[in-house]
C-alpha cells in the first residue's frame, strides 16, 4: 500500500519467467507490475549446465559441429538477459526513442477512438464531423512507458496499455482498424529495425503486439533484442537482392564475406548447392518459411554457420511473417520488404548501396534487366503521382508514416544520375555494348512496326499471340520511356538539371556518336530490303482493295 494503491491480488497474464499484475499508483495512473518468479535464476542456471553437458557430450561422441557450443552459450546468455528487467527497461526506452511515433500529451489522433455502440454507431454511418465514418489509419508504434523508480532486478513497473490483440479479427473491425495498414506499420517498423538502425526486437509474435483503439500498434516485452552493425544489414540487403535475382555465384559470396560459411569452402560448389536449391521452388514470391526450406539443405552440407545476432535476424523475420499472417494469410515478408529495400537503395548514396542497386537492374555480363526497370520506373511514376495529388501533410513526430511505400523523387534522380554516370564510366563499358545492341534490336522493330507498317495482318496476328523477345524488349523499353516521362513531368525542376549535367558529360557525346554510327550502319544496309518488300505489301493490299471487274454484255 505504500507503493500501490491498489494491485489485481491475481496476476493478469503469466508465463515461464515472470507474471504481470495490474495496478494504480497513488496518483491515479494505471500500470503494469511485471515480476519475476522467485527462484528462476537457480532454475536458468541448472539448464544452462545442462545444456552445456548437452552439447559437450554431443560433440565429442556425436560429431556435432564445431559451433554448437558457441550457439549454446548465446542461448545461455539470452536467457540471462531476459531474466535482468533493468536491461529490458532499458531496451524498451531505446527501443521507444528510435521507433515510437506515438507523440507527448496533448496529441489527437486524426480519427476518433473506439465509438460507442451504445449509440448505436458503426464505421459505416456518419458522425456529425465527418470523420468516424471512416475506417481508421494506422498512426504510428507505441511503447509503454517505464517507471525507473518502481523498476528493480526482478521488478519492471510500467505504463499500463488497453488494446486489441492482433488475432481479435472481430474486435479489430469493432473498432474500425485498418488491418491492412496495421500490417504496414508493423513491416514499416520492423525493416526499419533490421535494415536502417539495426537495433531490432527478435521476438514479435502477437503475444508481444496488440493494436490499440486509436490506431497505434504497440509492442511489447524487450527481454530478447538484437543488435546488427551496418556491415551486417548491408549485407542482408544484398542477399535480398541475390535472392530475388536468382543470383546463386552473388549470394555464395555474400554468405562467404558476412562469415556464414568458413574459410577455404569451394565457392562455386556453393553456388551450384544454391541453384538447385532455387530449382526446387516455385518462380513465384514465397513465404518466409519456404524460402529458409530451401536453404536448409545447402547450410547443412556446408557447414554454415549463422552469428548470433543474424540468428534472431531469421528468428524475427520468421516471426513477424506469422504475426502478419494473422491479419492476411496470403502475406509473404520477402515480398513487402521490396518496396522498402528499393526505397533505401535509391535514397543511400554510400558506393555499397549504389552497387547493389546496379546489381539489381545490370546482369553479371552487362546487360540491362529491362524487365525490372520498367517495373520500377512505374513504380515511381505511379507513387510520384499519388503523392501529387495528396494534400501536404503533417510533419510531426505522430503524423501517419505509411509514406514508405512511396520514393523521394530528389533520391530517385541522385540515383539515376549515379546509374547514368555508372554506364559512361569505363568500367560500364559492357553495359553500354549490351544497351547499343538493344537500341539497334528496338530501330529494327520499330521501323517494321511503326515506320513502314508493312508487316502483313496474318504476320501481325501471330506476333500478338506469340511475342517474340525482341518484341518484349521493344514494349519494356518503351513503357519504361513513358512511365519515366510521367515522372519527370511531376518533378521537371528536379530532373532538368541532371539531364543537363548528363547532357554535357563527354562520355555521353561519344556514346550518342556510336548511336547515330551503328544505326546508321544498320539501317544502311536494312532499309532497301524492308523498302522493298514494304512496295510488294503496299501494292498487294492495293489490288485486293480494288473491286473485282465485271465484264459487261452487249445488249441483244
Amino acid at each position: 500500500s505504500e507503493i500501490f494503491a491498489d494491485i489485481s491480488p491475481e496476476p493478469i497474464a503469466a508465463a515461464s519467467i515472470g507474471q504481470v499484475y495490474k495496478a494504480h499508483l497513488h496518483s491515479g495512473e494505471l500500470v503494469a507490475v511485471k515480476v519475476q518468479r522467485p527462484g528462476i535464476s537457480l532454475l536458468l542456471t541448472l539448464d544452462a549446465l545442462l545444456f552445456h553437458m548437452i552439447g559437450g557430450q554431443l560433440k565429442r561422441f556425436a560429431k556435432a559441429r564445431k559451433d554448437l557450443l558457441v550457439a549454446v552459450n548465446e542461448m545461455v546468455r539470452h536467457m540471462f538477459d531476459e531474466i535482468d528487467y533493468i536491461l529490458e527497461a532499458r531496451n524498451a526506452e531505446r527501443f521507444a526513442s528510435l521507433y515510437s511515433d506515438c507523440p507527448s500529451n496533448g496529441y489527437l489522433c486524426p480519427y476518433n477512438v473506439l465509438m460507442s455502440t451504445a449509440h448505436g454507431q458503426t464505421c459505416n454511418q456518419n458522425s456529425k464531423d465527418g470523420i468516424t465514418n471512416k475506417t481508421k489509419n494506422a498512426s504510428g508504434i507505441k511503447v509503454p512507458k517505464i517507471y525507473w523508480g518502481l523498476t528493480r532486478k526482478a521488478v519492471l513497473t510500467m505504463e499500463w496499455l488497453d488494446g486489441i490483440k492482433l488475432t481479435d479479427e472481430t474486435a479489430l473491425k469493432k473498432a474500425c482498424l485498418n488491418q491492412r495498414e496495421l500490417i504496414d506499420q508493423g513491416v514499416y517498423c520492423s525493416l526499419r529495425q533490421l535494415l536502417d538502425v539495426g537495433f531490432f526486437h527478435a521476438d514479435p509474435h502477437p503475444g508481444n503486439l496488440f493494436a490499440t483503439s486509436s490506431g497505434f500498434l504497440a509492442y511489447l516485452d524487450f527481454g530478447m533484442m538484437g543488435d546488427i552493425p551496418r556491415h551486417y544489414r548491408v549485407g542482408l540487403i544484398q542477399v535480398l537482392v541475390h535472392f530475388v535475382n536468382r543470383d546463386s555465384l552473388g549470394l555464395a559470396n555474400d554468405f562467404l564475406s558476412l562469415g556464414f560459411i568458413p574459410e577455404g569452402v569451394d565457392i562455386q560448389s556453393v553456388a551450384d548447392a544454391l541453384q538447385t536449391s532455387f530449382g526446387k521452388g516455385t518462380q513465384q514470391s514465397q513465404d518466409f518459411q519456404s524460402i529458409m526450406n530451401q536453404l536448409y539443405d545447402v547450410m547443412y552440407d556446408f557447414n554454415f554457420s549463422l552469428p548470433p545476432d543474424y540468428a534472431l535476424v531469421v528468428r524475427a523475420l520468421g516471426s513477424l511473417e506469422g504475426t502478419a499472417k494473422v491479419l492476411d494469410p496470403d502475406f509473404k515478408v520477402v515480398e513487402s520488404a521490396y518496396p522498402f529495400v528499393i526505397g533505401k537503395l535509391l535514397a543511400d548514396p554510400n558506393p555499397d548501396m549504389r552497387k547493389i542497386l546496379r546489381e539489381l537492374l545490370i546482369c553479371n555480363n552487362g546487360s540491362i534487366r529491362w524487365n525490372r526497370l520498367e517495373r520500377l520506373i512505374a513504380a515511381i511514376s505511379e507513387q510520384a503521382s499519388e503523392s501529387s495529388e495528396e494534400p501536404p501533410k503533417s510533419e510531426e513526430k505522430g503524423s501517419h508514416p505509411m509514406g514508405w511505400k512511396s520514393f523521394d523523387m530528389h533520391a530517385v534522380v541522385a540515383a539515376t544520375e549515379d546509374l547514368l554516370l555508372f554506364i559512361l564510366s569505363e568500367k560500364g563499358q559492357m553495359v553500354r555494348v549490351f544497351l547499343l545492341r538493344d537500341i539497334i534490336r528496338a530501330a529494327d522493330i520499330f521501323l517494321q512496326d511503326e515506320v513502314m507498317g508493312c508487316r502483313l495482318d496474318a504476320e501481325s496476328k501471330s506476333r500478338k499471340t506469340s511475342e517474340s523477345e525482341d518484341d518484349a524488349i521493344m514494349r519494356r523499353v518503351m513503357n519504361g520511356f513513358g512511365s519515366l516521362k510521367e515522372a519527370v513531368k511531376l518533378g521537371p525542376k528536379v530532373w532538368t538539371p541532371m539531364f543537363i549535367r548528363i547532357a554535357l558529360n563527354p562520355q555521353t557525346h561519344r556514346f550518342f556518336a556510336d548511336v547515330i554510327s551503328a544505326l546508321t550502319m544498320r539501317l544502311s544496309k536494312k532499309f532497301p530490303d524492308t523498302f522493298w518488300v514494304c512496295m510488294s505489301t503496299l501494292i498487294h493490299r492495293v489490288a485486293k482493295s480494288q473491286p473485282p471487274h465485271t465484264p459487261s454484255h452487249p445488249s441483244t
